[in-house]
């Protein structure tokens, strides 16, 4: 897929005139300047630390060089410089800034089919390139809950992000729905299912099962027996690898229930996915032959439950493969990643059955046959960072042409909470939570409240962006550990429907106040104030208040904040522009008045605001949030 032609990015047009002088005045390369061209701060547009440069001659003396009047004329771009020690601050002409970056914001954020969130701060860096990401992956006939929302979260705005940036991307939820688990909720299924209840709520029903299987499971392992449950699960697993109809036939049953569940949920989320992987799709053929390529590189060995305890195996010469110095159950056959200190990993069974770390290596093979990708990214917790190194390397041991193009985008811990045991925070509640929050704080307004066309939808948005917003907003767990909690779980983080849902402080319903406001700006003053079919028509030279420039400056760097989130994956950086611009709009409603303003000024003023609520639109769209325009 070819990526749309894309305008040079205004900012770039005025980083580069900097570039320009720096070149001429220190003779280096517009490559090397362009750079050490930084944003500047304190009020400066751009600025240049001249030591970064290690050049011969002293930076006081390059500074002096660089102000002097014979080596810098202003210009269409450049009106000032200033000198300030070994710093040198520059600063754009507001007529031609204003001009650009408005017409250019106009021209670029109408959404489109293959860029949704529009096409203002996007880039062509990725053309050509493609990233499979993987994100979501639950495990079938289990709810969607808050281990999940994470990776959900993440993964489709690495997929938007990816996007913006040239990249063609398949976003792919790779589904647990293979394993012993299942074979255990098929035996519990027959013990405690009832047909009535699936066809009430199937997978609340699944997940009650599950759970009192696993009762039954850990009272039999207490008893010091081997657990008949476990036994009976076992079997049934080895009929759904050995292609059992009877037992396939009540996989996929549980498992297209599961799946329309989950595509109701990810519809309420604004979450899209391309493909639907299974566990159950992986070639058999080809994991045997990971099995028997790492068995020829002498890699295998043999695991006892008594090796966990002790963390060693004894090798053993006149064996196929080592073996435990006791007499202890088998778990199966392991590939020896000590020398890398990643431990012995079960990669088969004593029965003979898959694990799930060999289903994910040759999964990979499957997925590089069929994408040729220039990246794979895995969005897992960072409680899976041992996993999926383990995964890596032995990739890697197998010589996969693919190895080095895998990425695994860890986020920090979801405090710890069982399916097995029940204790679980369903997703589905903590929406409903938050859209009930939001619809009694709608309910205090009667005024506006009669103005929203769909209540229910609207309080839902607003709660979900609410949920989404308290979750990005804080930096990614791979940059550092935290423990991620939702509404009154304990840890680092709090979650509070009732602060969550506030408009005061960096809320999401915050946002989408912002964007609402700006909507109804346009309303209020037509049909009075009507914006020209082109942009070129409105005299943006009237824009000249010292607000005005801040509103323009900043969304001019839109695209530079997207090109930053990119390089360290982190949706904070485009939450804190979103802020950034929202409090920036806020504080310029009194100063930047369109009603009842000379025509020429008005139409000047709202066309700023409509590019403001453009940009604005455009980065919550990146986010997955879907801006409202009446609240």
């Amino acid at each position: 897929m070819t990526s749309p032609e894309l305008p040079r990015a205004v900012f770039d047009l005025f980083k580069e005139a900097v570039a320009k002088h720096i070149s001429r005045s220190f003779s280096i390369s517009i490559e090397v300047a362009f750079a050490g061209v930084d944003i500047g701060k304190r009020g400066h547009d751009f600025t240049i630390a001249v030591p970064r440069f290690r050049l011969k001659q002293a930076p006081v003396e390059l500074v002096s060089k660089a102000v002097d009047e014979a080596s810098f004329v202003s210009d269409e771009y450049l009106e000032e410089i200033i000198a300030d020690g070994t710093f040198l601050h520059y600063y754009c002409r507001t007529t031609t800034l204003t001009r650009l970056v408005l017409e250019q914001v106009y021209d670029l954020s109408t959404p489109s089919p293959s860029i949704p969130s529009g096409r203002y701060g996007t880039n062509n860096s990725g053309a050509g390139k493609k990233v499979v990401i993987e994100f979501g992956s639950p495990n079938i006939a289990k709810p969607f809950h808050l281990g999940h929302l994470r990776s959900t979260l993440l993964g489709t705005f690495l997929s938007n992000l990816f996007v913006a940036n040239g990249w063609q991307v398949v976003r792919m939820n790779y589904l647990g729905d293979w394993g012993k688990q299942f074979g255990l909720l098929a035996v519990g299924f027959d013990r405690y299912g009832s047909e009535e209840a699936l066809s009430q709520n199937a997978i609340m029903h699944l997940f009650n099962v599950y759970v009192a299987i696993n009762q039954d499971h850990t009272a039999e392992k207490a008893a010091g027996e081997r657990s008949p449950t476990d036994i009976l699960a076992r079997n049934f697993f080895q009929k759904m690898e050995h292609g059992d109809p009877s037992a396939l036939a009540l996989w996929q049953r549980f498992r297209d229930l599961s799946i329309r569940k989950y595509e109701d949920v990810y519809q309420r989320l604004n979450v899209r996915y391309d493909v639907y992987g299974e566990e159950s799709r992986v070639d058999r053929k080809r994991i045997k032959t990971v099995i028997e390529d790492l068995r020829a590189q002498g890699l295998l060995t043999s695991k006892t439950e008594a090796d966990l305890k002790r963390g060693k195996v004894v090798r053993n010469p006149q064996k196929d493969f080592p073996v435990s110095s006791t007499g202890s159950n088998q778990l199966g056959l392991a590939v020896d990643l000590e020398k890398w200190d990643l431990g012995k990993p079960v990669v088969e069974k004593d029965d003979g059955t898959s694990i799930y770390i060999t289903r994910d290596v040759a999964e990979a093979m499957q997925r590089f046959d069929e994408y040729h990708f220039d990246k794979m990214i895995y969005v897992v917790g960072d409680q899976q960072t041992f996993y999926m190194a383990q995964v890596f390397k032995i990739l890697s041991l197998l010589n996969f042409p693919a190895a080095d193009r895998l990425e695994h985008v860890s986020f920090g811990k979801v405090e710890r909470m069982s399916t097995r045991d029940g204790e679980v925070k369903f997703l589905e509640e903590i929406l409903d939570e938050a859209k009930e929050a939001m619809r009694t704080q709608m309910e205090s307004n009667a005024e506006k409240l009669s103005r929203i066309e769909d209540k229910n939808y609207t309080a839902d948005q607003v709660g979900m962006t609410c949920v989404k917003i308290q979750d990005m907003q804080a930096k990614n767990g791979s940059l550092g550990p935290k423990v991620f909690v939702f509404l009154g779980y304990m840890g680092m983080y709090k979650f509070n429907a009732k602060s969550m849902t506030s408009f005061e402080g960096n809320t999401g319903a915050y946002l989408q106040y912002a964007h609402v406001r700006l909507c109804s700006i346009e309303r209020k003053v037509a049909p009075d104030v009507v914006l020209p079919p082109s942009p070129s028509l409105i005299n943006t030279s009237l824009l000249v208040e010292p607000k005005a420039r801040e509103i323009v400056f900043l969304i001019a760097t839109y695209p530079e904040v997207v090109k930053a989130s990119f390089k360290n994956y982190e949706p904070s950086t485009i939450v804190g522009f979103c802020f950034n611009l929202s409090h920036l709009i806020s504080s310029a409603w009194e100063t930047l008045v369109v009603k009842d303003q000379e025509i020429e000024l008005a139409k000047a003023r709202l066309f700023l605001f409509v590019c403001a609520r453009k940009v604005l639109a455009t980065a919550m769209r990146l986010l997955s949030l879907i801006p409202l325009e009446k609240m």
